[in-house]
């Protein structure tokens, strides 16, 4: 089977994998990183009332004109309003956020007034309507304030309760089953014999679905024993979404998870023309989707995020978004051979005034603390070769999967 170019891979995948629809209703405090089911229309103006966006005095611009000291009328404090009749050529002192008084148009800072036992005169200059903040000039009712696909954020959340509501209706969470394969593993804490290694790919790739706020069933670290691992392909497809495996879809004799996905399921398709993470299955067990991830640990991480987040995001129900890409320049020398997109790790920053990035640690795929040095994917063209020094090159920052 030929090698799929990444773009490729990515977009057959989301031709394949259609959003969800199940929709459920939750309150703010359990909203956030949820996936909006529908768009979301203000029922109200923000603000709801003319007020004033600093401490002073309200006034009417026009006795500015005409006088020279404005008496003090009274007081409006915020959440108390002051609703009695103003007589011409007067102010009222006024606090940040309270209801701006019928029949005044702007407010003066109180550092820009001088206050005397008749009332205040002006030491500086002022316009009309300064320091006053109108009814509907944020949010006018009946806008659309979200939008239906958008993951929630912080700030969506405050916005949402400044308009009075409560609950919102969101699509439900992906769950994804994970399990990790292979004879040479032994779970973190235990004494480790010669020859064999931690298992931390389902600790990494657990901790970047939650990033991504989906559901994980974990199926455990599974030895390579064909019926066990049938087992646990069964209870996927009957209890989740996908089902994300690490190890077992490459060649050797013992990777038995790829044959196993094909007699159970349909592999739509095997190996991506990319570096890190060449080994990757992609297919269906009927309702459930399942990736193969490789067993090295950073093509893992590489494929989970490059591959199959945009897919999780998409079957969540959140409108497609595409990874942003910058430029920089190389302070250092890479190597790269033609015929893959290669995804080098790499750090990033400003430096004289341009973006500049340089590759980390060792570029091996069985490097993982390389990935956690990086702050971003140097992003090298399929048909490229060698980068030089100096020479422009394509990032990709890392996003919340990996921080």
């Amino acid at each position: 089977m030929s090698l799929m170019p990444v773009q490729d891979a990515i977009t057959a995948m989301l031709q394949q994998v259609p959003a969800l629809i199940e929709q459920q209703e939750v309150s703010l405090s359990q909203a956030l990183d949820r996936v909006l089911a529908t768009d979301i229309l203000s029922q109200l103006q923000v603000p709801a009332f003319d007020n004033s966006a600093m401490d002073g005095f309200a006034l009417r611009f026009a006795d500015t004109q005409t006088a020279d000291i404005l008496p003090i009328a009274g007081k409006a404090l915020a959440g108390h309003a002051f609703e009695q009749p103003i007589p011409a050529g007067h102010c009222v002192r006024i606090t940040t956020g309270a209801v701006l008084p019928e029949g005044l148009d702007t407010v003066v800072m109180q550092e820009q007034v001088e206050q005397t036992e008749q009332g205040i005169r002006l030491t500086a200059a002022i316009r009309f309507g300064d320091h006053v903040r109108r009814a509907g000039e944020d949010i006018a009712t009946g806008q659309r304030v979200l939008s239906k696909g958008q993951r929630l954020q912080t700030v969506d959340l405050g916005l949402l309760a400044s308009l009075g509501i409560g609950r919102v209706p969101v699509y439900r969470r992906i769950k994804a089953a994970v399990f990790s394969t292979g004879d040479e593993l032994i779970p973190p804490g235990e004494v480790l014999p010669a020859g064999h290694i931690y298992d931390s790919n389902r600790y990494v790739i657990q901790a970047m679905l939650q990033r991504l706020d989906v559901d994980v069933l974990d199926l455990g670290l599974l030895p390579d024993e064909p019926d066990t691992i049938r087992q646990s392909i069964a209870t996927a497809r009957q209890q989740a979404d996908v089902l994300i495996s690490s190890a077992g879809v490459s060649v050797g004799e013992a990777d038995y998870t790829r044959q196993l996905l094909n007699e159970l399921g349909q592999i739509n398709f095997w190996k991506v023309a990319m570096k890190p993470g060449k080994p990757f299955a992609f297919g269906s067990l009927g309702g459930c989707y399942f990736f193969g991830l490789p067993g090295n640990p950073v093509a893992a991480v590489a494929t989970l995020d490059l591959l199959v987040q945009p897919v999780l995001r998409q079957l969540a129900g959140e409108k497609p978004t595409t990874s942003a890409e910058l430029t920089a320049i190389a302070t250092e020398a890479m190597k790269k051979s033609p015929g893959r997109a290669d995804f080098q790790r790499g750090f990033y920053q400003q430096q004289q005034g341009q973006l500049q990035v340089r590759p980390v640690g060792r570029q091996s795929s069985a490097v993982l603390s390389g990935v956690g040095a990086a702050n971003c994917y140097i992003a090298l063209e399929a048909e490229r070769g060698p980068v030089e020094l100096g020479e422009t090159v394509t990032i990709v920052p890392f996003h919340s999967m990996l921080r």
